[in-house]
C-alpha cells in the first residue's frame, strides 16, 4: 500500500482532487492507497509526519507555495526513491513563463533529482492556468559515501624478440685496425744513468745533453754539485759571472741537479 500525502495553501481541498490526482499520475490502483491531506500548510515550520514515511506527496498551491523550507520537509518525509509533483494553479493571473525554471532550480538545489515540467493536470480542466513540476528523491542517503572501483589499468605486453638483429663488433673494424701494432724499437738510452745518447737516440736524452754543454757543465757537476764559495745553489742572484751554474734553477749541494722540461723555453 502505498501512502500518499497532499498538501495545499488552502483552507479546504476535495479528497475527490486526490483522487483524479492520483488516477492522472498514474499510481496504480487508488483504493490501496493511505491517503492523507495537510490544508494551510504555509503556516507550518514542520509537517506532522516521520522522516521516510511517504510514497508520493503532492503539493496543490495558488501562490509561491511551497517554500524552501517546506522544500526540506517534503524531502524529510518521502521515502528514498519518493516522487513529488507541485502542482500551481491561477484564475485571475497567467501562470509566468519564467516560474517553471526558477521552481526546477529550487527543487535541484533542495536534492531532489530529475525535475522537470508535466504535461499532466491534477486539477479541474476549466483552471486557467497549470503548472505541475514532478522531481523524485535520490534513493541514497544525503552525506553517504561509498568507495569507487578504479579499474585496473593492465598494462602492454612487451614482447621480446631473442633474435633481434645485433650490430657484430667486430664489422665496425677495418683492415687497419686489425693490424698488429708496431712497438718502437727499445733503445739502450735507458740503460744505466751514466750512460750517453745514442747516434740514432729517439727519447730525448740526446737533446738534454745538448742543453748541459752549452752551459760548460759536466755530468759530474750536475750528479755531485759542489760550491767553492757556497752561493751557487741559492740561485743566480747569488751567484758569481764565471759560476758554472748560472742559469740553473737553485739547488741543494750534494744533490743531483735536474733540468726540467721547458728550461730553455722563452719566458715570453
Amino acid at each position: 500500500m502505498k501512502s500518499v500525502l497532499a498538501i495545499t495553501d488552502d483552507t479546504v481541498l476535495a479528497t475527490s482532487v486526490i483522487v483524479n490526482a492520483l488516477q492522472e499520475l498514474g499510481n496504480g490502483d487508488v483504493a490501496n492507497c493511505d491517503s492523507q491531506i495537510i490544508t494551510q500548510a504555509f503556516s507550518l515550520n514542520k509537517l506532522p509526519l516521520g522522516a521516510s514515511s511517504m510514497d508520493v506527496v503532492i503539493s496543490i498551491c495558488r501562490s509561491a507555495f511551497p517554500s524552501d523550507q517546506m522544500l526540506e520537509e517534503i524531502s524529510r518525509v518521502l521515502k528514498p526513491g519518493g516522487v513529488i509533483f507541485i502542482h500551481k494553479t491561477s484564475q485571475s493571473v497567467a501562470v509566468e513563463k519564467d516560474e517553471s525554471p526558477a521552481l526546477v532550480r529550487r527543487l535541484l538545489i533542495a536534492g531532489f533529482l530529475e525535475a522537470q515540467e508535466t504535461e499532466k493536470k491534477i486539477v479541474s480542466p476549466s483552471e486557467v492556468e497549470n503548472l505541475v513540476i514532478k522531481a523524485k528523491k535520490p534513493s541514497w542517503a544525503i552525506g553517504s559515501s561509498f568507495s569507487i572501483k578504479k579499474p585496473a589499468k593492465i598494462l602492454p605486453k612487451i614482447q621480446i624478440d631473442d633474435d633481434s638483429d645485433l650490430i657484430d663488433e667486430d664489422s665496425l673494424l677495418t683492415e687497419e685496425d686489425l693490424k698488429k701494432p708496431q712497438l718502437p724499437l727499445v733503445g739502450d738510452c735507458e740503460v744505466g744513468s751514466t750512460r750517453k745518447a745514442c747516434k740514432n737516440c729517439s727519447c730525448g736524452r740526446a737533446e738534454a745533453e745538448e742543453k748541459v754543454e752549452k752551459l760548460g757543465l759536466t755530468s759530474d757537476l750536475l750528479e755531485n754539485p759542489q760550491s767553492a764559495c757556497g752561493n751557487c745553489g741559492l740561485g743566480d742572484a747569488f751567484r758569481c759571472s764565471t759560476c758554472p751554474y748560472k742559469g740553473l734553477p737553485a739547488f741543494k749541494l750534494g744533490e743531483k741537479v735536474s733540468l726540467s722540461g721547458n728550461f730553455l723555453a722563452a719566458d715570453i
